[in-house]
Formats: structure tokens, sequence, C-alpha cells
């Protein structure tokens, strides 16, 4: 086994173990204050969706890619790939869903209270459980096409129709199917980036507007940066 290959295995291996230890720190912190009784915020449920969805993500994809770099490379059977990639791609699918509905939810939040959403506003709340079942759903069928076309390296296909991928093959497919498919894959994920970036952009834009009208305040109270201007930097930087 070449040392690239072994650099490339812990470089894998740490960003598995880090990742996998933070979300489940953050998921045994919220299972403790359900037990406890203590009430959480709205945004507490999509950040719980949003963790299990990461962890889901890291642990199907990065635990198969650490074995297959440190040199292990036939170690699953059909059903394992099927598995592993379907997993892999529907906890990334609603790891997207899920930010996107946060970005959502706090531009809704922040926004003035006599905008033509107002209403909107009030109810949004009722609507997080459902949005983010529904984003689980919606990514557990999109993703079924993996079910169809991943096997393991071990596959009876011929080697010309397969495509691999370190640790399992794809089967490959003609051009309309694979620009269909991919077309099915990406739309959900364009859709939610384009709502993120219309919700970040709202945030900043409405912060930007109340940082003018309260300025003659922050000049007097303080010389530090405006709470306005710290809130758009975090924006920006997600």
């Amino acid at each position: 086994m070449a040392a690239s290959d072994v650099a490339v295995g812990i470089i894998f291996l740490a960003q598995t173990v880090a990742g996998a230890l933070g979300n489940s720190s953050l998921l045994l912190h919220y299972l403790v204050l359900y037990f406890t009784g203590c009430r959480v915020r709205h945004t507490d449920l999509i950040l719980q969706h949003l963790i299990v969805a990461n962890l889901l993500a890291l642990l199907c994809r990065g635990v198969p890619q650490t074995v297959a770099a440190f040199g292990v490379k036939i170690f699953l059977s059909d059903v394992g790939c099927k598995m592993l990639f379907y997993l892999h791609r529907v906890g990334r699918g609603v790891s997207i869903g899920s930010t996107c509905l946060l970005s959502v939810f706090q531009a809704m939040k922040i926004s003035p209270e006599d905008n033509s959403c107002s209403e909107l506003k009030l109810n949004i709340p009722k609507y997080i459980g459902s949005s983010t079942y529904l984003s689980w759903v919606l990514y557990l069928l999109v993703n079924v096409v993996f079910l169809m076309y991943m096997t393991g390296r071990r596959s009876n296909k011929n080697i010309t129709i397969l495509k691999y991928f370190g640790y399992c093959s794809g089967v490959r497919q003609d051009s309309t199917t694979h620009s269909l498919h991919a077309a099915l894959l990406t739309f959900p994920d364009a859709l939610c980036v384009g709502l993120m970036l219309w919700a970040s952009s709202s945030m900043v834009l409405i912060l930007h507007r109340h940082k003018q009208r309260m300025q003659h305040l922050h000049k007097t109270v303080s010389s530090r940066s405006s709470p306005e201007s710290r809130a758009t930097q975090t924006i920006l930087l997600l």
C-alpha cells in the first residue's frame, strides 16, 4: 500500500471521527434535554434532523471510504453497496434540505412585522415538523435510482459496463438515462441552495436596513462593531 493511500486513509478517518463525535455530542445534548423535560426552540427540531442526517452521510461514506483507502478494496456485497450509497445520498440530501429550512425560518423570524409575509411568519412554526419529515420522504424517493444501478465489486456483470467508486461499482447508463437521473437528483439540491441564497440575502438586507436606522445609537453607545455587522458576517461565512 502506497504512502499516499495511507495519507488519504488517515484524512478520511480523522474527518469521519471528528464529524461523528461532534454530531453525536449534539445529539446526546438534545436527548438529555428531551428526557429532562426541558423546552426546546422551534429551530431545535430542524437541528435534530440535521444532526441525524449528518451522521448518516458521514458514516455511510466516511467509514467505507476509509477502509478502502487503507487497502481493503472488496468488502461489501451488492446489497451493502446499494444501501450505503442510498443512505449516504439520503443523509446528504436531508442535510441540505434541513439547512435550507433553517435559513428560511430564520429569515422569516427577523423579517419586519408589517411586510407581506407577516401571516406566514406567525404560522411557520406549525409547519416545521411536517416540512422536515417531508424532506426525508422526498430524498428517500428521489434517491431510489441508486438502488437500481449500484453493485458490489464482485459483481458478475461485464467489466465494460461498470464504473468503479473504490469500494463499489455502478452500472454505466446511456446518455439519456444518465441525464434524466442527474436532473432528478440535482433539482431538489439546486432548489434548496437557491432558497438558502434568497434567505441569506434577505437577512443581510434586513440587517443592513436596521443598522442604518439604528446607526446613531451605535455611535453613542459603543465603538465596537454593531450586532447587525456581526450577524451579517456570520451569515456570509455560513
